[in-house]
């Protein structure tokens, strides 16, 4: 996973191939940024013998398309969001309340069946979110590199959010919805909130499961893009593919 992100920078390797334009002083990262200030159309032809403006683009892509696959297969396995505290779903707010309610007379378990589900829910919709990366990734310009490469450090992970969003939550919510059913969430959701009617002086609480899931599950999704798109400033990336070390391998 650590090839995401680290590679989304991809273009730094670029103030090797024009030193005369490279600061003396600073990180490899403002070399990287101070290049693309500097580089014009002109700068794509310029590049012979070395990686074509065309290799340097594809490369780009092909190290965030792997990247966004593995935060994906990330997520998307069993106990991706249920076992990882940074990204684990917990019950809506609303139904916190019952848990505590619950939790007084012995029952809590129920709750805590509930969360487990919502967590298996989802795992199972985070595979949706690899062909809108991948779509985001094939629309991306030049100039989207550079804003990428000269912004702050989620530039990346604020132009997929941007692009991504509206179309993520649609293509989540139908496959949330029947992973909910799939895997007993509605179920152990009737059943707690039955056990909990059960009990005396409750006012009544409602939680739209769907809507916390495919929230929850986006915000799992984009905040392991802002972790390894952070990390790509402090360090260079393994290159995995014969066109990412020609490119970004300086061979």
């Amino acid at each position: 996973m650590k090839n995401f992100v680290i590679i989304v920078g991809a273009a730094l390797l670029l103030f090797a191939w024009f030193p005369g334009q490279v600061c003396a002083e600073g990180s490899w990262w403002d070399k990287g940024a101070e290049i693309f200030k500097n580089m014009s159309e002109g700068d794509k032809g310029e590049i012979s013998k070395k990686p074509s403006y065309a290799e340097i683009g594809e490369a780009f892509k092909q190290a965030l398309r792997i990247g966004s696959e593995n935060v994906v297969n990330r997520l998307g396995a069993m106990d991706g969001f249920n076992a990882d505290p940074a990204v684990h779903i917990p019950l809506p707010e609303r139904l916190k309340k019952v848990k505590t309610m619950l939790s007084k007379v012995g029952m809590s378990q129920l709750a805590d069946d509930v969360e487990l589900k919502l967590n298996r829910a989802a795992e199972a919709a985070a595979p949706k979110a690899k062909s809108l990366f991948f779509e985001s990734i094939s629309d991306m310009t030049f100039e989207d590199v550079k804003t990428i490469y000269e912004g702050p450090e989620n530039a990346a992970t604020k132009y997929f959010k941007g692009r991504m969003s509206p179309d993520l939550k649609k293509e989540m919510k139908p496959v949330v919805e029947n992973s909910l059913s799939q895997v007993g969430a509605v179920k152990a959701y009737d059943k707690m909130i039955g056990q909990y009617q059960t009990l005396p002086f409750v006012p009544d609480v409602k939680a739209n499961l769907t809507e916390h899931v495919v929230q929850k599950g986006m915000d799992g999704i984009f905040h392991y893009l802002a972790k390894e798109e952070a990390s790509i400033r402090k360090d260079p990336a393994k290159q995995t593919t014969k066109l990412l070390k020609k490119v970004f391998g300086g061979k």
